[in-house]
């Protein structure tokens, strides 16, 4: 029954998205925020398909503050770009350069603002990524990064980069932590039913020295996950 309901939400996602980049694509001409708007209803469409077709919806613990803050969450799957992007109001997103370049689904995200960066040019990356966060900030927009670098599995060892402590102690932002278990239910083509769960954990507050914030942070982050991933192990039987 799962690989059926893959199937049904891999076919409405298709042409889910296929309408919604064809429909959006005069938009591109408009002030940026109108892509904003329509790629955040994108989200709760495929988030719709999702529940509907997948049996998969979400819960969102914690509270959101809204601004300039710096947003650190957990990456296990496509599902967590989605849902910060529909749950943050005009955040911009560090992501992988290459994703820039898929046709449609590139074009749109490089609109809307998030910052692409080549994450295999070191030092000159993290400048560039520190150039674009200030104008960013400057506007009163968030930030999400994910501090790891890319997806990681569930229970699979942590591995936190630096420039998520750049950015902190550059620009003296509060950073929020965000545990999630988007990856027991969404894994690659397979859709899990149950329910995701997001959480916005306490605010760290600005001023830390590098070290400690990236301690704190660190384990903030990885001991809610440890949490969420136990409850959705109990969701899918597996314990």
């Amino acid at each position: 029954m799962t690989f059926v309901r893959s199937i049904l939400f891999f076919v409405y996602f298709v042409i889910a998205s296929a309408v919604f980049f064809i429909v959006a694509l005069p938009m591109m001409l408009l002030p940026r925020m109108t892509i904003v708007r329509t790629s955040q209803a994108w989200s709760r469409t495929v988030l719709f398909g999702l529940r509907v077709f997948g049996g998969c919806g979400f819960e969102v613990r914690g509270d959101i503050p809204k601004g300039p803050f710096l947003f650190a969450a957990k990456h296990m799957s496509m599902w967590d770009t989605v849902v910060l992007f529909m749950l943050l109001d005009d955040t911009s997103m560090v992501v992988k350069r290459e994703l820039l370049k898929i046709p449609f689904y590139g074009w749109y995200i490089n609109r809307a603002g998030v910052i692409g960066i080549d994450r295999k040019a070191g030092a000159s990356a993290l400048r560039q990524m520190a150039a674009r966060a200030k104008e960013i900030y400057a506007a009163g927009r968030p930030l999400v990064i994910f501090p790891e670098g890319t997806r990681k599995k569930p229970g699979a060892p942590p591995d936190y980069k630096p420039g998520v402590a750049g950015l902190y102690t550059q620009f003296g932002v509060p950073c929020v932590p965000v545990a999630l278990n988007s990856g027991q239910f969404w894994t690659g083509f397979i859709k899990r039913p149950g329910t995701i769960v997001i959480a916005f954990l306490p605010p760290i507050p600005a001023g830390l020295k590098r070290g400690a914030f990236m301690r704190e942070l660190e384990q903030s982050i990885e001991t809610a996950t440890a949490k969420l991933v136990a409850e959705g192990r109990t969701q899918l039987g597996q314990d």
